[in-house]
C-alpha cells in the first residue's frame, strides 16, 4: 500500500517537526510507544514530557524507556494531560515542537477509563499556547466505542472553529474501511 497508514503518518509528521534538542509532549502515555519514539527524536539534549492518569500506563512507559536506555530524556507525570501548563517549566513554553494524543482507552487496559473531551480540549488549548511556530499537535482518534464517538464529535466541532491565522488543521482518514478506523487530526501552529 502506497498510502501511509494512520500511525506511520502521525510519526512522519512528528519526524518533520521534531529535531534533536527539542521539547515534546506525549499527552497519553498508553503503552509507551509514542514516548519512546519522541525520546529517540529529541536526542540527548531534548526532553519529552509524558502524561497519563493510569499507573499501568506510566509503568508500561517506564519499562519501554528503560529497555532502550532512554528514561533520562523523559519526565513522566501520573496525572491528566489537562495539567500540562502547570507542570511543564515556563522556560519551555513557546518551544514545544511536537505533541501527540492517542485518544480512547489504554490498549489491553480497563476500557471504562477513557479520555474525555473536556480534559482533552483543555490540554489542546494549553499545548497550542506552548507550541513553537510550526509546532505540530497530533490527535489519533479512536472512535469505535461510545465515549470515543462522543469525544470525536466534540473535537471536530472544536477544531473546525479554530482561526486559520492561528493554526492549520488537517484531517487524515481512510473513508471506506470497516469498524470505525482511527483517524488523525494534525494541528500546525502558525
Amino acid at each position: 500500500m502506497k498510502l501511509e497508514r494512520i500511525l506511520p503518518f502521525a510519526r512522519k509528521l512528528l519526524e518533520n517537526a521534531v529535531k534533536p534538542g527539542d521539547i515534546t509532549i506525549d499527552a497519553t502515555l498508553g503503552n509507551g510507544h509514542d514516548t519512546l519514539f519522541l525520546a529517540q527524536l529529541v536526542g540527548e539534549n531534548g526532553r519529552v514530557y509524558g502524561f497519563d492518569i493510569q499507573e499501568e500506563a506510566v509503568e508500561n512507559t517506564k519499562d519501554q524507556l528503560s529497555t532502550h536506555d532512554l528514561a533520562h530524556r523523559v519526565t513522566l507525570f501520573h496525572q491528566g494531560h489537562e495539567t500540562v501548563m502547570n507542570v511543564i517549566p515556563p522556560v519551555h513554553h513557546g518551544k514545544i515542537t511536537g505533541a501527540i494524543f492517542n485518544l480512547g482507552y489504554l490498549p489491553g487496559g480497563d476500557k471504562t477509563i477513557v479520555t474525555r473531551p473536556r480534559t482533552t480540549i483543555s490540554a489542546m488549548n494549553q499545548i497550542l499556547e506552548m507550541l513553537a511556530p510550526e509546532g505540530i499537535l497530533i490527535l489519533v482518534i479512536y472512535h469505535g466505542h461510545h465515549e470515543g464517538a462522543v469525544e470525536r464529535d466534540y473535537l471536530l466541532r472544536y477544531v473546525e472553529k479554530l482561526d486559520q491565522n492561528y493554526v492549520h488543521v488537517l484531517r487524515y482518514q481512510f473513508m471506506n474501511q470497516l469498524n470505525n478506523p482511527p483517524f488523525i487530526l494534525a494541528l500546525e501552529k502558525r
